[in-house]
């Protein structure tokens, strides 16, 4: 059971754990004692106080209960005297402190209770962002962004409202029953078994409905996932929907999903519902079955004295609130257990650097890469077959073909984003499997399409974490990417807050960000993802002298949407359907006349201006 889990990281904080119990055990001893030294008090009201001026010996009284009442009295009579008014303020100052100290342990425990649920909370979330952040580029692309998120927020919070908060009551109120139910020993011994025979029978009906509770809420809890999945979609995508009038299409895909997390949650939260009345209903039963036998003890039998009979009820009716609390916090088990097993999902999963003690450690790049037979599958058919080529130290080597013919999957081979099916790729001999993963991406630095900048300033988004740089390689690699002049044109400069996304810059401004990056990691391989291609023609002229500078000295594998900007590299791919067709330098390819020549002559025609 995931509830164990959640323990063992509660039990994480033993100090914290231990004051709680400790004053768990304070709150149920003072609450079974509060009421107990209610019997003096009602004795004087029925009866007038029982004048006891010898102490009271254990071995001379009839039971427990008798001496624990003779002894009450006779503390009472050595205050008291015959004073009723003096006797009843004395039990009152009892009672009174009594329940301040039950109260006082009542506010300690519950505040260690807090700090421990929040700190495993804390734990929690992040094992879930540590862990998303190790998580393969290839469980995204199979898995929901949203679903994520709703597990990190939504099944967080229901872990806590469910696991979490009823730690605090799995403690105190066993406790406050043992106690309460030790009191009602010493009153009554017959009335106490005659109560315990009902609370079993309470359980079994109480677990018999609950039983269906974690089915329910698992499908509660992936509808909520569902919203969050759209919602996140829907704002990400917000200006296709516009464009396209799309906006009833996404209103009656949410509706469909929210109206069945309505009716899934209405189930479940009904089904919950019934824990209090059921509760309360059997709570009742027990009293009233309480009040014939107890009325019997005390009227017929004379077993039970009054005001004993009534202190009895009232600890009666004390054991019934835990027990209702204990009858919810099961349902919250059933109910949590749902959510638990979506958070431990994500935090069970297999890192992908968890394979990292490799037989190889590469520290530095002084050869060639090599692909050597490469084939690659998605799902079920090969988007890449036979590839083989190399890179020599050095060199700028360009792949190019049609949309969907396995350009970008090729090159996101190289830093293991995805995982060989046949085949291998070698850096200085070594297969990238036998490489450390970290130590493998050290060596190699993207610039893709889509300038991914983070709401952050733009020193925090060159560097990235990279704390180690100082200022003058900061502006140093800012040059090489021709990003330095309008950095400075900011008030705040390198400190100037890009927005969600780089919404605060211009898409040639976010691409030099994203290529002083690259500089400033100083791997010896660059990747360029079609760098260019999102750009119009002046700013992508500027990007290119960017990337002419960030690529020296560097071995570049670059993918290009517009043919003129590799004309110079050292060597051409050109791939189709997965295949290479053809590889050679821009001269010899267009020679050839062949796959590259027919893409050179389309991209002319297309960009010669019309007559």
């Amino acid at each position: 059971m995931y509830f164990k889990r959640v323990l063992r990281h509660v039990l994480g904080y033993k100090k914290e754990f231990i004051l709680n119990v400790f004053f768990s055990i304070l709150y149920a001893f003072f609450s079974a004692v509060a009421f107990l030294s209610l019997m003096p008090m009602l004795e004087v009201l029925f009866n007038g106080s029982k004048k006891i001026t010898v102490k009271p010996l254990l071995a001379k009284s009839e039971s427990l209960g008798n001496f624990i009442e003779n002894w009450l009295n006779f503390q009472v009579s050595s205050y008291s005297g015959n004073d009723n008014q003096k006797a009843i303020l004395f039990v009152v100052g009892i009672v009174i402190v009594l329940f301040f100290l039950k109260n006082v342990a009542s506010y300690f425990a519950l505040f260690f209770s807090t700090i421990i649920r929040n700190r495993v909370i804390k734990d929690l979330k992040e094992s879930i962002y540590n862990k998303i952040i190790v998580l393969p580029i290839d469980y995204f692309s199979k898995n929901k962004k949203g679903d994520l998120i709703a597990r990190m927020s939504s099944d967080v919070i229901e872990l806590q409202n469910s696991f979490l908060s009823i730690i605090e009551i799995l403690i105190r109120d066993p406790l406050t029953i043992l106690f309460t139910l030790s009191a009602m020993f010493i009153i009554s011994s017959k009335l106490t078994f005659f109560v315990l025979f009902f609370i079993p029978v309470s359980g079994f009906i109480i677990s018999y409905i609950g039983k269906s509770l974690k089915r329910k809420s698992l499908v509660v809890q992936k509808e909520q996932a569902e919203l969050m999945s759209i919602t996140e979609e829907t704002i990400n995508g917000i200006k296709i929907i516009k464009t396209f009038l799309s906006e009833n299409f996404f209103v009656n895909k949410f509706d469909k999903t929210n109206t069945k997390y309505l009716n899934f949650s209405n189930k479940l939260i009904n089904r919950q519902n019934i824990a209090a009345p059921l509760s309360e209903f059997l709570g009742i039963l027990v009293i009233g079955v309480l009040l014939w036998y107890g009325g019997k003890l005390v009227l017929i039998e004379m077993e039970l004295k009054p005001a004993a009979f009534i202190t009895y009820m009232g600890l009666a009716y004390g054991v019934l609130t835990p027990a209702k609390s204990l009858s919810k916090a099961f349902y919250s088990l059933k109910k949590g257990n749902a959510a638990a097993e979506r958070v431990f999902e994500i935090i069970d999963m297999q890192s992908e650097y968890e394979e990292n003690d490799k037989d190889f450690d590469v520290e530095e790049f002084k050869k060639e890469i090599e692909f050597q037979d490469v084939n690659f599958k998605y799902d079920e058919n090969y988007v890449l077959n036979k590839i083989n080529f190399k890179v020599k130290k050095g060199e700028m080597v360009a792949i190019v073909g049609a949309s969907g013919s396995g350009k970008s999957t090729l090159i996101n081979l190289l830093p293991r984003f995805y995982e060989l099916k046949n085949g291998d790729i070698l850096i200085d001999g070594k297969s990238i499997k036998s490489l450390s993963l970290k130590k493998l991406r050290n060596l190699i630095s993207i610039v893709t399409q889509e300038s991914i900048l983070f709401n952050a300033s733009i020193e925090e988004n060159i560097l990235l974490g990279n704390q180690n740089q100082d200022q003058h390689k900061l502006i140093e690699a800012s040059k090489i990417a021709n990003a330095y002049e309008f950095i400075n044109e900011y008030e705040e400069k390198y400190k100037y807050n890009v927005g969600d996304n780089g919404s605060n810059l211009s898409g040639g401004q976010k691409q030099r960000i994203a290529i002083s990056r690259a500089v400033i990691s100083n791997s010896p391989i660059l990747i360029l993802d079609e760098a260019t291609s999102a750009l119009d023609t002046e700013t992508e002229h500027d990007i290119q002298d960017a990337l002419a500078n960030a690529s020296e000295g560097r071995t570049v594998l670059t993918i290009a949407h517009r043919l003129s900007t590799i004309a110079d590299a050292d060597r051409i791919i050109v791939l189709e359907k997965g295949r290479i067709v053809e590889i050679g330098t821009h001269e010899a390819l267009l020679s050839k006349k062949g796959r590259y020549f027919s893409l050179w002559t389309m991209q002319l025609s297309e960009e010669k201006p019309a007559a």
